[in-house]
């Protein structure tokens, strides 16, 4: 133990500010695909050195391998791909000479010593095919006891990432569960020229042994949509299950039920966070839905002589149905707040409709507290569709365009307007000077500006034409034309964007009106005596970029107009439509004809072509409260927002009489609702993001990208430290994972796009504010969620804006500094 506490404090150091923590300078990386038909071994670096470096956050380490280049060798090279004068040549440099890996056990680091003495460090490649490994074969004269050092380093940075605590209180037996003894021999990295290698197809994938239920067998991906038919195998059980945290829990002994609403055999796998595969656990298992107690329901799945799962039934099972590969995957959460994933798949097509309708009723009587049969089929069918993939007919594929990707563009980290773009000596790091944090954020249409509110402050900044947010001026204090302080709830640009509408906590009757030109309340407006406003949105979705005095405004039961012009109480009497039951209206959104959609935390969206009627549409509820509500401008698209789900409505009609007509000009016929999409994260996307972060998912309220005469392509949302982006196309098309994710190291309080495009994202988090390229975001894999990006200073001294700096740290000069923190 000694020995190990000593080599700890070489090799990391005593300081926190340590980069490289140990390095093999010399050597070669190879990608070996032994079981591939894409070709053995490719060589990727000729010349490289291997280094395992800290990020900017606790217990997270990175593998980096760095192309080495002869002197003049790079330019050469760059003037051979013909790179242009305003492309960033620093960032086409480390995409071509850099391969970055979260150090983590996932990866199965191993190093062996080979006939002839060379050393051989491999690990898996996660993102490729079955047996894929990359090799850095070290150089003949790197020292046995430099490769000890660097594999007892990457133990200890492994050992932190799972535990999260110092390397310093492993102990031996601690570190060798990271010594992966059962993983195969490395391959050889230089091609075999062995014709039973070469005339290796896909088939011999399904022949290759299980070591452990660690190992990687992405043909049980199968079920949830790879091209490989998965095989009902029974996985040993090896101790290979005490070197990770991720087996599954034991399961308690079902409730007494009252009430078996669906009982069917299939198979059970268990999504295994290292390998990032579904492992099978029993081939045959029976899931059983029933009913428990007044609107409480339980799930069950279990074999003769064991129970292998048991969880009550709620919303925050994340349910996805995939009926082309007959497949269930849910989550489970348990009382330490770790998160797991599970998925059942079905024999044929009639038992998984059987199940889904079971636990789908299920589901929304727990929700809705009123029962299934109760409902029209039509709205069971609605509910059923939304968990369910939709492929609309008339959204054609563009197969060419589809292979146009942006997420494995690099990540520099945000670019932020307090990021300069030089290196002085004077910069000085900032830290907010109060306990406000940033909140909300209206974006400008009309003018280039976006306003941050934070506590009774309001930050306002300036787009430039480079896409970055530049610091305009704050607003210090906001207060009521009494000379009141208060902290504004909602706020809505007005008026040419030369006001913001204000709502005041705890006063829900009345609204202000700040003039933005002199940075202060003007104008105190009484909506009503006794109908309060939930929540307010503009006359149309562009009326803000106008002289439009009027906006809308919704109570728990009632949809009105605002005029600020009218004397005493400032609500339409004439076009007020109010309900006599309490139908908890929470969201409000309209369209660029000035059709409106209101939504309920009953969870059902009601549409409107103009104030005073009854609506045109009521789409049903799935249960879950609607928290926020956009629509496209020409009224196609209604987006409504749930805590761990999307809601996407198409409200176009595809047949009868009012064919061609939307659901807010005409009502939809009795036998034909709207089409919904439930856009959910993945749920092993989910458990990952809660074991990242112990956090549930929570959605921000999600917005279309939006413009005059810009077309709907996106939709922007955020849970935690993760921004999401859908890809409508997508989405539309049925592609599975149809979205992209940035991390950040604090949570995202307010997002949105900017203004007439689809590639810029205003982001606020606690205390700062960024612009982020469309580009920055990334697909979801295992080192995007742990937030790879975290390691900043990968462009070692680079001065772009954006650069070295985490999203944490704000450097500015010092004449920038302002008095309040944005």
């Amino acid at each position: 133990m000694f020995v190990l506490r000593g080599a700890a404090k070489l090799l990391f150091g005593s300081g926190n500010n340590q980069e490289t923590l140990v390095e093999l300078p010399q050597g070669q990386l190879y990608l070996v695909r032994p079981l591939s038909p894409k070709g053995y071994s490719e060589l990727l670096f000729k010349d490289a050195s291997a280094r395992i470096r800290r990020t900017a956050q606790d217990f997270q380490y990175q593998l980096v391998v760095q192309r080495v280049y002869e002197e003049g060798e790079a330019e050469l090279l760059a003037e051979e791909e013909g790179e242009d004068a305003d492309i960033d040549a620093d960032i086409l440099a480390a995409e071509r000479d850099e391969k970055t890996f979260l150090l983590d056990e996932a990866l199965h680091l191993r190093v062996e010593q080979r006939e002839g003495g060379d050393h051989v460090l491999a690990w898996r490649d996660l993102s490729g095919d079955v047996g894929d490994v990359y090799e850095f074969v070290c150089d003949t004269a790197i020292s046995s006891s430099l490769v000890d050092q660097f594999e007892l380093a990457a133990k200890q940075c492994q050992y932190e990432r799972k535990y999260r605590k110092p390397n310093t209180l492993a102990t031996e037996e601690d570190l060798q569960q990271f010594d992966f003894f059962d993983e195969p021999p490395i391959p050889q990295a230089s091609p075999i020229h062995s014709p039973a290698l070469l005339t290796r197809s896909i088939d011999s994938i399904d022949a290759m042994p299980l070591h452990s239920a660690n190992t990687s067998v992405k043909r049980e991906n199968a079920a949830t949509g790879s091209s490989t038919p998965a095989k009902s195998t029974p996985v040993k059980s090896t101790p290979a299950k005490k070197e990770r945290n991720y087996s599954p829990p034991k399961a308690t002994v079902p409730p007494e039920a009252r009430e078996v609403m669906a009982a069917e055999k299939g198979e059970l796998h268990f999504y295994d966070f290292p390998s990032g595969s579904f492992v099978l656990q029993a081939d045959s298992v029976t899931a059983t839905v029933s009913e428990i107690g007044n609107w409480k329901y339980w799930l069950q799945v279990s074999t003769p002589d064991r129970e292998w799962l048991g969880i009550p039934i709620s919303s925050e099972i994340n349910p996805v149905f995939n009926p082309e590969y007959l497949s269930f995957i849910f989550n489970q959460f348990t009382d330490d707040g770790s998160a797991y994933s599970w998925l059942l798949r079905f024999k044929d097509q009639p038992t998984l409709d059987r199940f889904q309708e079971g636990l789908t009723s299920a589901l929304w009587e727990q929700q809705n507290e009123m029962k299934w049969g109760k409902i029209k089929e039509t709205e069971q069918n609605y509910v059923l569709d939304a968990f369910n993939d939709l492929v609309l007919e008339d959204q054609p594929v563009e197969e060419e365009e589809e292979e146009e990707e942006f997420e494995d563009a690099d990540d520099d980290g945000p670019q932020s307007e307090h990021y300069d773009t030089d290196e002085e000596e004077d910069d000085v790091e900032y830290k907010p000077k109060d306990t406000d944090t940033n909140k909300s954020i209206a974006v400008g249409y009309k003018h280039d500006r976006s306003f941050v509110v934070r506590g009774s402050k309001i930050g306002v900044f300036k787009h430039t034409p480079s896409n970055h947010l530049e610091f305009s001026t704050n607003i210090s204090k906001v207060e009521t034309p009494k000379g009141e302080l208060f902290s504004p709830t909602k706020v809505m640009l007005h008026n040419e964007d030369r006001n913001l509408v204000l709502q005041k906590d705890g006063d829900p009757n009345k609204l202000y009106r700040m003039d933005l030109e002199y940075g202060k309340v003007v104008d105190e407006w009484k909506v009503h005596d006794d109908i309060p406003v939930v929540t307010f949105a503009p006359e149309n979705k562009f009326a803000q970029m106008t002289h439009e005095p009027t906006f809308l405004g919704i109570s728990r039961n009632a949809l009105y107009r605002i005029d600020p012009r009218v004397s005493g109480t400032k609500l339409v009497d004439s076009q007020l439509k109010q309900y006599a039951s309490k139908n908890d209206f929470s969201a409000l959104a309209t369209t660029e004809k000035g059709y409106i959609a209101v939504a309920s935390n009953k969870g059902d969206i009601r549409l409107f072509d103009r104030l005073g009627i009854n609506a045109k549409t009521h789409i049903p509820a799935l249960g879950e409260p609607i928290l926020g509500l956009d629509v496209s401008a020409d009224g196609r698209w209604v987006l409504a927002t749930c805590r761990n789900y999307l809601l996407l409505v198409d409200a176009l009609q595809k047949g009868g009489k009012n064919e061609g007509k939307l659901g807010f000009e005409k009502s939809f016929a009795a036998d034909s609702k709207p089409q919904p999409r439930r856009l959910a994260l993945t749920p092993e996307h989910v458990a990952q993001f809660t074991h990242e972060t112990g956090k549930p998912v929570n959605f921000t309220p999600a917005k279309f990208n939006t413009g005059t005469g810009t077309e709907e392509t996106s939709i922007i949302t955020a849970t935690g430290p993760y921004i999401i982006e859908w890809n409508l196309r997508k989405v539309l098309t049925g592609r599975k994972t149809p979205y992209l994710i940035k991390r950040y190291t604090d949570d995202v309080k307010a997002d949105d796009f900017k203004f007439g495009t689809d590639k810029n994202v205003i982001v606020a988090l606690p205390h700062e504010v960024n612009m982020v390229d469309h580009t920055r975001l990334k697909k979801p894999t295992r080192e995007s969620i742990a937030g790879d990006f975290l390691d900043a200073a990968r462009r070692g001294s680079s001065n772009r804006v954006g650069g070295p700096r985490t999203p944490a740290v704000q450097r500015l000069k010092r004449e920038d500094i302002v008095n309040s923190p944005y």
